[in-house]
């Protein structure tokens, strides 16, 4: 495949700006019409691994400086370096997110996929420490906690974890900490974290992991993240099949309920005993769902026999989505519908997904990586000068009506953007290694 260079149309189009008017006739037999640059809403055919990396570099020096790992007296705000004597006032220094949360999860599991993708080892040493740092608050407040249970200590959700939202992305997270660095000592967090999930977590009568709200028996697609790649990641870890087991079991059993197989997309939210479903395409929802299967399909054996399932309905929600994403790159909140706003942390969500899938060769360069770009270049434009990111949808419940969805706040401390804006960046950044693309008739195409 031939490409028009990157650097041939701008050179082309000052040659054209340059031509005295009188001497020019802009018509098609005189110009290039089909050459001439559209007023596109964001960067087209401009990604470049620099900019990507100025991007996560931004993101970075935001979040090392707005979640301190660091242990202080919540009256005289002085910091707790005596481990030896405990205090009941300790709380983590307060910064702008929570180390503990589901939403961090995913944000540790993307500073390790920017160092892997950059080669630059602040990312993970960013994951590395925090980590660190709460395992070691985890003996530190034990004992309280088990006297007090109510107590809000700062790592409560790890000592006794209420919901898969607790336990399932940082497990994921912590779990590939642990593969990395085995000397990581995080087993302590794991286990108990992964005993939620197996034993603990309420359940429908054929085992698939549910909750009982908003309604008795109901199904939340984002808990395929919350406890899915915690599950795979744990059978890497041990190398137990069960763990495999559970995990397809799981997916497997919630699709059939869950993705419309006409549209290629998951509704948000399914109630047994409810005689119709309304079908809300939530965007972020739909994320958590893709990004679940390539998170399966990363350490899944390639002779277990649920696989070719698993990678049966990455594909055919990639075609889904494919179809939904906006002439922006955004994908809408309400995915089907749009006249809702577009929303970035899906997005991005969806820019790694994709682009991920494209580089372990799940899914076709050439139909998916165009699209993958897109959404990044999108994405790229919402983290401002500060590292913050911008158009992300604050946490969202299961709704019945398309108000509830329509009019959900953003918010830059939504902290739900944030890791896959980095996952993003550092699946594009592997992308334009792997599949480098070119301008032909200026649009963006990538070779096998």
């Amino acid at each position: 495949m031939r490409f028009l260079s990157k650097t041939h149309l701008p050179a082309l189009l000052l040659l054209l700006a340059a031509t005295p008017l009188h001497a020019q006739k802009a018509n098609d037999a005189t110009t290039p019409l089909h050459l001439l640059k559209p007023d596109y809403p964001i960067p087209y055919g401009q990604t470049t691994a620099e900019n990507v990396k100025q991007v996560l570099d931004r993101v970075y020096a935001y979040l090392d400086a707005a979640t301190p790992a660091e242990l202080v007296d919540k009256t005289t705000n002085t910091p707790i370096t005596d481990r030896r004597k405990f205090n009941p006032d300790a709380i983590i220094r307060p910064g702008d997110f929570r180390l503990t949360s589901y939403e961090w999860g995913v944000t540790y599991a993307g500073m390790l996929r920017a160092s892997e993708t950059t080669g630059d080892p602040k990312y993970a040493a960013y994951t590395a420490s925090r980590l660190k740092f709460l395992g070691e608050l985890v003996p530190y407040f034990r004992e309280y906690q088990t006297a007090h249970p109510e107590a809000a200590t700062p790592v409560r959700s790890i000592l006794q974890p209420h919901a898969l939202d607790d336990v399932g992305a940082i497990c994921a997270a912590m779990i590939k900490t642990q593969r990395l660095d085995p000397t990581a000592n995080l087993r302590p967090m794991i286990d108990p974290f992964m005993s939620y999930i197996m034993t603990k977590e309420f359940r429908l009568p054929d085992g698939t992991l549910a909750r009982n709200r908003p309604q008795p028996n109901t199904l939340w697609l984002d808990d395929l993240f919350m406890s899915i790649p915690a599950l795979a990641q744990m059978g890497k870890l041990t190398g137990e099949a069960r763990y495999y087991d559970e995990a397809v079991k799981q997916l497997t059993q919630f699709a059939p309920r869950m993705f419309d197989k006409q549209k290629g997309l998951y509704m948000h939210g399914w109630v047994q005993g409810m005689a119709e479903h309304p079908e809300f395409h939530w965007a972020r929802a739909n994320g958590w769902a893709i990004l679940t299967k390539v998170e399966l399909l990363d350490v899944l054996p390639a002779n277990l026999p649920g696989r070719p399932a698993v990678l049966e309905l990455l594909r055919a929600h990639a075609r889904g989505l494919a179809a939904q994403q906006s002439g922006s790159g955004f994908w809408h909140q309400l995915l089907d519908r749009n006249d809702s706003y577009l929303e970035t942390s899906a997005t991005a969500i969806y820019a790694y997904a994709i682009a991920h899938a494209v580089n372990q060769g799940w899914l076709d360069a050439q139909a998916y990586a165009p699209m993958a770009l897109l959404a990044w270049n999108a994405v790229s434009t919402k983290v401002n000068a500060q590292g913050q990111v911008e158009g992300t949808c604050v946490g969202t419940g299961m709704g019945f009506d398309p108000a509830f969805y329509y009019y959900r706040p953003v918010n830059v401390y939504a902290a739900h953007g944030y890791g896959p804006v980095l996952l993003a960046g550092a699946e594009i950044t592997q992308l334009l290694k792997q599949h480098p693309y070119g301008i032909n008739d200026s649009s963006v195409q990538v070779g096998k």
